[in-house]
């Protein structure tokens, strides 16, 4: 080994500075939702090696600098030593720099001379005995590794992998997560986990207070926006503008403080339940270091700080697609007012089942398309001919659950390894497109793309709904709940949640009742009906037989709803945004179903209910096909005595019409 730049904190699980009780987790895996500092530039530390030379990182020309924590004494450091020397081996050639530094007060010298004569290292090895380097990484345990890009900004924190865990080892690593963030960084690409647990001999320190100075925007600011607004504000990304360039994020600074002060950006709307992979919430301090950088003036900075760029997948965010589909025909947007839904059969033409893991929906005119609902059909209930069992099948469609779907802030679906849909051979792809005009004539051409799973998977991801279709919410009524709820017949693990309603919503959430006691798996108590999120679980959450779901909304009907058509509107089921509608999508998957096999799971049926009395019981109990009316041949025998609430005469007797008639008195 030539070169070599990795910075080893170690310490004896004996010595001061330490605690000697076991880490919060005992095995190597992803934190979820929590950053840990990940995004923070570091610059300016220092130390002295073994050999009396000063060491300062980041070091100047470096591709990256790596961090890692070890013991001469810890025994999963001990285990973890071949491969600390296997990395610096491997990726000093790339341009990484590597040091080794130890904070222990009570490890000699000597020790850490024959470490690093023992497993051959070339980095400087740092005796760090008041803990400083410790305190401003906010390190944790022994084994916590540290990954820095040239600007030192911190990229990566956790664990080596996950070989070895407390009581355990594997043959080999599972999940190589440090050697794949310094391949993602090297590539400029995103790291695939930015932090792990790192089982470990915990480090007694406390974080060190930020620093008062102004942030700059090379030194701190640049790296906040690349992490939570780039994603989505660059160059052909979905949103409206770009913040790549020092001049477009200080052009829009006071918007900027703006959204953030208000919770609008980035948007994530979750208080309660969790935690969530895809969490997208901003830290208090990144608000904070952007509001002190804003009142100081936006002060640009020393561009040799500014973080390495990411290199964003061109079109497809999954990757290259095995298959894609789209619109046979462009759809001719116009130029302004309001459009129906318009629905789409794209054939498949697969001669077997199909199972993917990857899916995204991209629209050809991201103005114009508002979401995009995309269903898996049969060639047998493709083939709909009259008008009315289409409506009851898109209504199916909708209350059955989706397959793909785009919503604003929602695009692509990802989902672990052992987990896929399945598409059945020879299925068609139902696109429901809903269209805003946006005040130019346009066309839309959206497509689909697939990643097909490398083998069969282990489970067969599923979706349903929570839903009540027999919304009827007053004219004025500022706050009207909305409830309807599931009791789930199988065992089923719960993946995510999408809360779905249109312009009227203000709020939602889903809970599980079991045993007496209910308990909130999401809260939103702010929904946005642009900024419509799937709430990806970290991991699954199990539901037992006979346990119940439920879905509440809550609907402001009211003029003081700026979003609001018309407050003078008895508001009912509907696809347009003028409608409404409560629907509370849940991904899910069957323990021990066989993949292919379509066990019971969570089905919208005789399950699903709303909580009801009287009249409107008596309603929903006769309208079998759940479509918002009863007919004489839902009804039977009890038509005759019904018929006459049906005030005009259509042989369709709504709820409105049926309360309107009977009032509140007994059935």
């Amino acid at each position: 080994m030539k070169t070599g730049f990795l910075i080893l904190l170690a310490s004896s699980s004996l010595g001061a500075g330490l605690l000697v009780s076991a880490p919060q987790s005992r095995e190597s895996k992803p934190i979820e939702g929590n950053l840990l500092n990940v995004g923070h530039t570091f610059t300016g530390l220092k130390g002295v090696a073994l050999d009396g030379k000063e060491v300062t990182v980041p070091v100047a020309g470096a591709k990256g600098t790596v961090i890692a924590f070890s013991s001469v004494t810890c025994p999963l450091c001990q285990k973890l030593e071949p491969t600390l020397a296997s990395l610096e081996d491997s990726y000093s050639d790339r341009g990484m720099k590597f040091v080794f530094l130890n904070p222990s007060t009570i490890e000699s010298a000597g020790e850490m001379k024959q470490l690093v004569q023992r497993l051959k290292l070339d980095g400087p090895y740092v005796h760090d005995p008041k803990g400083t380097w410790t305190k401003a990484l906010t390190a944790k345990t022994t084994t916590e590794t540290f990954l820095l890009d040239p600007s030192g900004k911190l990229i990566y924190r956790g664990a080596i992998d996950d070989q070895y865990a407390i009581g355990a080892a594997l043959p080999a690593p599972k999940n190589r997560y440090l050697a794949n963030a310094i391949d993602a960084m090297l590539a400029g690409k995103p790291v695939p986990v930015a932090v792990t647990e790192a089982p470990g001999c915990l480090l007694n320190t406390e974080p060190l207070p930020m620093e008062d100075a102004t942030p700059t925007y090379h030194g701190q600011i640049q790296h906040i926006i690349q992490r939570s607004c780039l994603p989505c504000h660059r160059p052909d990304g979905v949103a409206p503008f770009s913040l790549d360039s020092y001049e477009a994020v200080k052009g829009r600074a006071s918007m900027l403080r703006y959204v953030i002060d208000e919770g609008i950006m980035p948007p994530w709307f979750a208080t309660e339940g969790g935690p969530w992979r895809n969490d997208m919430s901003i830290p208090d301090e990144d608000k904070a270091a952007l509001k002190a950088w804003i009142e100081g003036g936006t002060p640009k900075g020393d561009p040799q700080q500014a973080p390495t760029p990411i290199k964003f997948e061109s079109g497809w965010t999954i990757g290259k697609p095995d298959a894609v589909f789209q619109l046979p025909e462009p759809v001719a947007i116009k130029e302004s007012g309001v459009m129906p839904y318009v629905n789409v059969n794209v054939p498949t033409n697969f001669t077997e089942d199909k199972w993917v893991d990857r899916i995204e929906v991209i629209p050809g005119d991201r103005r114009a398309v508002h979401h995009v609902l995309v269903f898996i059909r049969t060639e047998e209930t493709a083939n709909l001919n009259r008008r009315e069992q289409v409506a009851n099948q898109d209504a199916r469609d909708e209350l059955g659950g989706f397959f793909g779907i785009y919503v604003p802030g929602n695009s692509a679906l990802v989902y672990p390894d052992g987990l896929a849909k399945r598409i059945p051979k020879g299925a068609i792809l139902r696109f429901q497109l809903h269209y805003t005009p946006y005040g130019q004539a346009s066309k839309d051409q959206t497509r689909i793309g697939f990643r097909f799973a490398r083998e069969v998977p282990k489970s067969e991801v599923h979706t349903a709904s929570v839903a009540n279709v027999r919304i009827a919410i007053p004219p004025g009524a500022d706050d009207h709940k909305v409830e309807a709820e599931i009791q789930v017949p199988t065992e089923v693990e719960l993946l995510s949640f999408l809360p779905h309603m249109h312009v009227r919503a203000k709020a939602a959430k889903y809970e599980l009742t079991a045993g007496g006691k209910t308990t909130t798996l999401l809260d939103v108590p702010r929904y946005d009906f642009n900024w419509q999120l799937n709430y990806v679980l970290a991991e699954p959450r199990t539901v037992k037989a006979g346990e119940t779901l439920r879905f509440t909304a809550w609907y402001d009907n009211s003029e003081n709803n700026p979003a609001n058509p018309d407050p003078t509107k008895t508001v009912r089921w509907g696809s347009q945004t003028f409608d409404e509608m409560h629907l509370g999508y849940i991904e899910y998957i069957i323990p021990g179903e066989k993949p292919g096999e379509g066990g019971a799971g969570i089905r919208r049926g005789p399950g699903a209910r709303a909580a009801a009395t009287g009249v409107e019981a008596t309603f929903r109990r006769l309208d079998r096909n759940s479509d918002g009316v009863v007919t004489e041949s839902e009804a039977g025998l009890m038509w005759n005595r019904i018929q006459a609430a049906d005030a005009n005469g259509d042989g369709k007797l709504t709820l409105e019409e049926a309360l309107k008639y009977f009032g509140g008195r007994r059935r």
